[in-house]
């Protein structure tokens, strides 16, 4: 059985913060099961852009201090690290709170900018992560609870793509991002080169909608706590209520065998599932949308049951951040005007995370609209 530990917690504030976190652990065996005096302790939580932390892009600043203070006063070495989608690390770390967190704590800011090649023996036998993340004694991974236009959801395996430096990130989109089942095996794989030895989600505000960058955060007020990363995405799914055939990083660790993956395999301590959950997120306009069809046809009509992204040239500024984030270089700025190559797009939904003015809206078919409300398929 593996275990995951679910506390309510209310707000931000740092005392009781505190508690709730010293609360939350207290199944696992507490802090002290995972830190030892002297060891680098590497803190990894999201930092996708440089984005307020009332957005709900990043995981709030207060909970990386009280975790790295919890560190510290162990004796241990604490270290806050991660490599953003978009933007310097610095910005980052300064926008989202982060910086003035690791200065309160007496936390080390680390920038993953260098990268080691680790030997796999999956399906990527050769994925290269960034050194302070590989070759710390400790990974205490920190995600935020958000929806994905790709995933459908990131949370604690999502995170760790993270200790893909820079630009690799788009390398691998370009590999493995055309197929949403591929994706998750890499991610899953990421996970097995080096595990956190725990992973606490930020789910006091989630957020829904068009995440992980422009949805809409949607308070939850909870902690979840475990140290399998599997099997904190499934119990923070079930939260979600998003359907797990959506889920593909779920579906795909049920495929691998990976321990976690099936929920009566699951131990859940604190706060039972029925009492905390709030219905189902709004969902990314960006998903596709399965329909049963046979393989055969869903092939046939592929480019009609597939959205795409578009610029909305009311909000666009031209200012190229999709066109430079692109994995496979399908987006174009012309005579002033941004264009997207459907027939090289992978719908890995790159633009629509990074961009910076929320300009990249959601194309879909005639076919597609009318399937989907004909199934009665809701997306924001």
């Amino acid at each position: 059985m593996e275990t995951v530990s679910l506390v309510k917690s209310d707000d931000y504030s740092l005392a009781s913060l505190r508690r709730n976190v010293i609360s939350l652990l207290e199944p696992l065996g507490g802090i002290s099961a995972f830190v030892r005096s002297g060891d680098r302790i590497l803190i990894k939580p999201n930092m996708l852009s440089a984005k307020d932390p009332g957005r709900a892009v990043t995981t709030h600043p207060a909970l990386v201090r009280v975790v790295a203070e919890l560190v510290v006063e162990l004796g241990g070495i604490a270290m806050i690290g991660d490599s953003p989608g978009f933007g310097s690390f610095q910005r980052v770390a300064e926008k989202s709170g982060i910086y003035a967190a690791a200065l309160d704590s007496g936390a080390e800011l680390v920038e993953f900018n260098e990268a080691v090649e680790v030997q796999g023996n999956g399906t990527f036998r050769s994925i290269q992560l960034a050194r302070a993340y590989y070759e710390a004694d400790t990974i205490i991974n920190l995600p935020k609870l958000k929806t994905h236009e790709m995933m459908t959801m990131t949370c604690a395996v999502k995170n760790l793509f993270g200790a893909v430096v820079g630009a690799g990130k788009a390398v691998w989109h370009l590999k493995a991002g055309s197929s949403r089942q591929m994706f998750a095996r890499l991610l899953l794989e990421i996970y097995l080169l080096k595990k956190p030895a725990l992973n606490i989600v930020d789910a006091i505000v989630a957020m829904e909608g068009n995440g992980p960058g422009s949805g809409d955060p949607v308070k939850l007020g909870l902690l979840i706590a475990g140290v399998n990363p599997v099997a904190v995405d499934v119990i923070a799914g079930r939260l979600a209520g998003i359907p797990a055939d959506l889920l593909h990083i779920e579906q795909e660790a049920v495929r691998m065998g990976l321990p976690g993956a099936m929920i009566q395999d699951i131990e859940l301590c604190g706060e039972p599932l029925e009492s905390v959950s709030k219905g189902c997120f709004k969902l990314p306009a960006g998903l596709d949308v399965q329909f049963g069809l046979p393989s055969f046809l869903a092939k046939t009509l592929k480019n009609h049951l597939t959205s795409y992204p578009a610029a909305d040239p009311k909000v666009c500024v031209l200012c190229g951040v999709c066109r430079d984030a692109c994995p496979p270089e399908a987006i174009t700025i012309q005579n002033s005007a941004l264009s997207v190559d459907n027939a090289r797009c992978i719908r890995c939904w790159c633009c629509r995370e990074l961009c910076p003015h929320d300009a990249m809206v959601v194309t879909r078919s005639l076919v597609l609209r009318t399937l989907m409300r004909l199934s009665g398929t809701k997306a924001t």
